[in-house]
This record gives structure tokens, C-alpha cells and sequence, in this order.
């Protein structure tokens, strides 16, 4: 077996995630948990760190490479965000190291968006972003991240012109537990992107961006008027909320940007039908991948062979 080159972590709120990375670049180890920064605030950041090491048996002093909320101010070491526009190269030049007698440990900023109008940041995203990059070369490119708080990129010639954030995930999840249109849904089993309810849905909202509420609004007066049942009625509420996410980001996208989208399971095969009900094709790449090829892209930056 290779010997072990770097241990790469992607340190979400909820999440922890960590590859042992051989000489040869191959993925030697790994080590999934529940401990994101949530628990790791508690427990502590170097702790958990140390057992998911060892449990993949690094050696002492392997350096380590972390994205994700552990550059958070409220966790381990702040690691601040870098401002947009922002070259994707300047991602790595921008890690802060953590202080630590045993290993070289650096974690990657974020970015900021620092508009009056449209301020917003990100924290993950950008190694995405770093991954997914050499896949795309030039050019004008949208990027999509979806999940429970949707990035949308807007990329061109690798620098970070801008990005906005989308509460799709969370939106729904409010709406569909907690308003009027709870109801609608009473038991609703899953649906997929190829429920004809939903993409009626994502295509009218994406066509129709201005009617907002009033189109969440036909999930309950749906189901009363015309029977809607509760599965069609969560697809109806999915594809309207998908399409206005759409709708919003495409507004401010340069003309002819090819469209990309960063994501993973239920999620990839979901925002993917909805672009094609927009007429879209987009570039399809896998969210757990780019991360790890980000981690890895600042690996080399930061520990040339």
C-alpha cells in the first residue's frame, strides 16, 4: 500500500468527514461521522480529529487539510473569508494554520460577498468550487450547489465574480411542517424528478418568477379544488420553490454561461430534471468528489512533492 501523503477533511455544521491520502494520490483511508462543529464546539476540535487519525492509522506529523465550518469564528481556528471576486487560486494562499505542536494543519477561508444590496457568504462551497473547477476550463459559468441553503456561482476564467444564496432546502422544510400548506401533505410519501408534478411546477415558476407566493399558495387550493393529493401537492411545492431558486439565480447569470451543477444523490438526479423542464443541460458533477479533488488541489499548493 502507498504511504499516506495527507489527511483531507471537509468539516460541516452536522457532518465530519476525512480521507487518508496516499503518495500516488489515492484515497487510503476514511472516516464518516456525525461529529460536525456542533458537537466539536463541545468536544472539542483537536480531539475528534486525533481519533478519526488514528482510527485510519495516519502517522504522527502527517499534515492535514480542513474546508468547512471548523474555519468558522465560532470554532476552531477562524479562518476569515477572502472577498469576491476572487480567483480560485487564491483560496489556498488565504489558509490559516492551526496552532499544534504534532501536525501542520491549515483550514481554508470562505467567501464574502460584501454588497449593500446582496451581501452573503459561503463556507465549503469555495473547495467545491476549487474541485469542480478543472472540469469546467474558461468561459462564463453558473454554478449550482444545492441543499438546504443553494449556492449559485457565477465563475468566470476561474475567479468568483459573485454568488448567491437560495434557501430552498430550508424553505421547504418550514413551509412543509409548519404553514397552511401542512396540511396539503398530510403523509405524502417521496416523489422523484419525474413526477409530471413537479416539473409542471418548477417549469411555471421558472416562467413565472413574479407570481412567488401565489403559486405556493395553489398547493392547498389545489388539493381542495381539484383533489391534488398529498404526494403530488409536496412535488407541487418542491418544483415551485426549485423554479423560483432557478428563476432568481439565472437573472443575474452572464448571457451564454453554460450552466453546472455540484451535487450528490436524490438531490443531483432532483435539481437536474428540474433544469431540463427549463430547457437546460447542465454539466453534471459530483458534489463528494469535488470536494476531495478541492482538498487535494490545495494539498499540492500547500505541500509540493
Amino acid at each position: 500500500m502507498t504511504a499516506p501523503s495527507y489527511a483531507a477533511v471537509d468539516w460541516g455544521t452536522t457532518s465530519f468527514r476525512l480521507w487518508l491520502v496516499g503518495e500516488n494520490g489515492d484515497v487510503i483511508g476514511e472516516r464518516r461521522s456525525g461529529e460536525g462543529m456542533t458537537t466539536a464546539a463541545k468536544t472539542g476540535f483537536s480531539a475528534i480529529l486525533e481519533t478519526h487519525l488514528a482510527a485510519v492509522g495516519a502517522p504522527a506529523h502527517l499534515p492535514v487539510v480542513v474546508c468547512g465550518m471548523a474555519g468558522a469564528r465560532q470554532a476552531w481556528v477562524e479562518a476569515g473569508y477572502l472577498d469576491t471576486p476572487a480567483p480560485l487560486s487564491g483560496i489556498v494562499g488565504a489558509a490559516v494554520t492551526v496552532p499544534d505542536d504534532n501536525r501542520d494543519i491549515r483550514i481554508l477561508p470562505g467567501l464574502a460577498q460584501r454588497s449593500q444590496e446582496h451581501p452573503d457568504v459561503m463556507r465549503g462551497e469555495e473547495t467545491q468550487l476549487l474541485g469542480a473547477a478543472a472540469s469546467l476550463g474558461n468561459g462564463n459559468h453558473i454554478v449550482c450547489m444545492p441543499g438546504t441553503h443553494s449556492k449559485w456561482v457565477r465563475l468566470t476564467g476561474g475567479v468568483v465574480e459573485g454568488f448567491s444564496t437560495f434557501m430552498t432546502g430550508e424553505l421547504f422544510d418550514v413551509i412543509s411542517k409548519h404553514s397552511i400548506l401542512a396540511q396539503a401533505m398530510v403523509d405524502a410519501g417521496a416523489f422523484d424528478g419525474e413526477n409530471t408534478v413537479f416539473l409542471d411546477a418548477v417549469a411555471h415558476a421558472g416562467q413565472n418568477p413574479a407570481m412567488g407566493t401565489n403559486l405556493l399558495f395553489t398547493v392547498r387550493s389545489g388539493q381542495l379544488l381539484h383533489g391534488l393529493s398529498p404526494i403530488d401537492a409536496k412535488a407541487r411545492l418542491s418544483g415551485t420553490l426549485i423554479g423560483l431558486e432557478i428563476a432568481g439565480a439565472l437573472s443575474s447569470a452572464r448571457p451564454g454561461s453554460s450552466v453546472c451543477l455540484v451535487a450528490s444523490g436524490p438531490l443531483a438526479a432532483l435539481y437536474r430534471s428540474a433544469l431540463q423542464a427549463l430547457q437546460l443541460e447542465p454539466t453534471i458533477i459530483d458534489a463528494d468528489e469535488a470536494v476531495r479533488h478541492g482538498l487535494a488541489a490545495a494539498a499540492r499548493t500547500l505541500w509540493p512533492a
